[in-house]
């Protein structure tokens, strides 16, 4: 038997370090060519380890939230052959020491329940016995199912990924009869001394960063405005009647993306990039659209590449792949960088006004509150008409106020008029 050592690989772009995110293995399981052992964070994206070889994980080179430089130790796996570590060397045996863990959640992350076992296999008791402080992983919509069902999820065996709680596994518990008395939730006007650490790692600590950046170094300031997209969802709904069924249903968002596209032949100084270290603009011919995500593990910015060579039914397709890929997690780093613009909405729970932070290094974010019916004056009558507000932000540095409120205009005059959409 020998041992073969995996390094933390380069992942290109120039990137000398990375953030250590989740293991997906543990000392002792046995691992296939292929099989992803971990996942790390980079500036941009999530990436996948994969193993290049089979055997039994012997060592594990760091704790997840750990930031390893790239060419570190990450695994070694004891393999059949002579590996590719010398018989003359030190067998490599990394710790993963708990000093070194942050906090109880970073440490639960490194011990994952086998993949291939059956959900009813793992639960093989009523409860688990966790220290009273040790906090189970699980995503903040389980934590509230849990304390809605009077349920105390340290007692709740996970079977998801690195031992994480599931919604099934709340039912299982339930079913299993451990909601007892001892564990009923507080009355409403009990007081409650609990307290919850969660470690600021993966990808919220990439999200955090990025939107301290932003704020610290451009000079932001916001504009907003009314919108009558009365005509222009209609004009939706028309095409998605005719030519839904075979070309796809259409959302707002392919129309806003052509609103920019447009708008942007007038305000070149928008569609464009600031290294405000080396005190260039880089003004873009092409428009890359970045749609702000919300995923799973964060707000995320897949770029729908040169919208203004695309219909409207191609933007709408993109929007929708890349959507998706960044909520499942496969959006790849190319897909998640090189945006010039960006467009953000919460749908339906946008709201009436917000304040977008910049994607840096762009220069302009479009933000898209949510549509409501409200009574209009229109041509001295009183009728109802849909209104959505655009609450947009820009870097001072680089954008002048007059340009980013001619700007918004411009999207409102192609928005009311939808037909100038299509005009060159």
């Amino acid at each position: 038997m020998g041992t073969h050592v995996i390094k933390m690989p380069d992942i290109g772009e120039g990137i000398a370090e990375v953030e250590l995110s989740v293991w997906h293995v543990k000392v002792g399981d046995l691992v296939v060519e292929d099989q992803v052992l971990a996942d790390v964070m980079t500036d941009k994206a999530m990436v996948d380890i994969p193993s290049p070889v089979h055997g039994k994980v012997i060592s594990l080179g760091g704790v997840p939230g750990e930031v390893m430089a790239v060419g570190s130790i990450l695994i070694s796996i004891e393999v059949e052959g002579t590996g590719n570590v010398k018989e003359s060397a030190q067998p490599v045996a990394v710790a993963v020491k708990e000093a070194a863990a942050p906090k109880a959640e970073a440490v639960a992350e490194s011990k994952p329940a086998p993949a291939a076992a059956p959900r009813t296999a793992v639960c093989q008791g009523p409860m688990v016995a966790r220290e009273a402080d040790e906090r189970p992983l699980a995503s903040p919509a389980v934590r509230k199912h849990a304390l809605d069902l009077g349920i105390q999820l340290r007692l709740v065996r996970g079977t998801g990924p690195a031992g994480r709680v599931l919604h099934e596994d709340l039912d299982t518990y339930l079913a299993q009869g451990q909601s007892n008395t001892s564990t009923a939730t507080p009355a409403a006007y009990a007081q409650r001394n609990d307290e919850e650490q969660i470690p600021v790692i993966g990808m919220r600590r990439k999200i955090a960063q990025r939107m301290q950046d932003a704020t610290q170094r451009a000079a932001h300031f916001s504009y907003v405005e009314e919108i009558d997209v009365t005509a222009v969802e209609e004009l939706r709904a028309h095409l998605n009647e005719k030519y839904g069924a075979t070309r796809g249903k259409l959302t707002l968002l392919p129309f806003l993306v052509r609103a920019l596209v447009v708008a942007l032949r007038d305000f070149p100084q928008i569609n464009a990039r600031y290294d405000d270290e080396a005190q260039v603009i880089t003004r873009l011919g092409a428009v890359h659209v970045g749609i702000a995500t919300q995923a799973d593990i964060g707000l995320m910015v897949p770029v729908v590449r040169h919208a203004e060579a695309r219909s409207l039914w191609d933007n709408a397709g993109e929007i929708s792949r890349l959507a998706n890929a960044a909520r499942n997690g496969k959006a790849s780093r190319d897909e998640l960088s090189g945006s010039s613009i960006t467009l953000t909405s919460l749908g339906a729970l946008g709201g009436i006004v917000s304040t977008p932070v910049l994607n840096l290094p762009e220069v302009a974010i479009v933000g898209v509150n949510k549509i409501v019916e409200r009574p209009m004056v229109v041509k001295g009558q009183i009728v109802i008409r849909k209104m959505m507000n655009l609450s947009s932000s820009f870097d001072h540095r680089v954008v002048d106020g007059m340009d980013a409120a001619q700007f918004i205009q411009a999207i409102r005059g192609l928005l009311e008029q939808p037909a100038t959409l299509f005009v060159d």
